[in-house]
């Protein structure tokens, strides 16, 4: 089993060092989906939603959220990322977010993804909560990675 690096030989948390690595090209990708009522949805697919543009807002918000990273999650590396995308597909029940962030660098991108996809479905949340308060976020995960040591990974899907 591998050790988890940030944990020190003492057990306290820490930031890993990672001057000594490549830098490599480095993307990863998550989603997460949302499900929601039939009004909801429609609100949102019509653009009649009472606080605008749901997916529009969702999406500046998620690529604001991912270049914040390092300040939302403590050991993570402040980062440059080079690209941040966001997608949205309405399915029967919901919508699927799926965002990736790459960068050329000395680490990867796996937390920025996933705190876009994250970001983007509570501001759909919240610009729909008048319609459905009881919305249900959920599947927010990691489904691919490329670049460094590691390599690619990829979700059973």
């Amino acid at each position: 089993m591998s050790r988890l690096t940030h944990i020190a030989e003492d057990g306290a948390a820490h930031m890993v060092d990672v001057g000594g690595k490549a830098e490599t090209h480095r993307v990863a990708i998550a989603s997460g989906l949302i499900t929601m009522s039939r009004d909801a949805l429609e609100a949102i697919r019509q653009g009649d939603a009472p606080k605008g543009d749901v997916l529009g807002t969702a999406r500046v918000a998620a690529i604001m959220a991912a270049k914040r990273t390092g300040d939302l999650i403590p050991l993570c590396h402040p980062l440059g990322l080079e690209a941040v995308t966001v997608d949205f597909t309405v399915e029967e029940a919901g919508i699927r977010v799926n965002a990736s962030a790459s960068l050329t660098g000395k680490t990867g991108v796996e937390m920025e993804a996933m705190v876009a996809v994250s970001t983007a479905l509570l501001t759909i949340y919240d610009m729909a909560k008048a319609i459905d308060k009881g919305m249900v976020i959920g599947e927010v995960r990691l489904i691919e990675k490329r670049g460094g040591k590691s390599g690619t990974w990829k979700a059973d899907v």
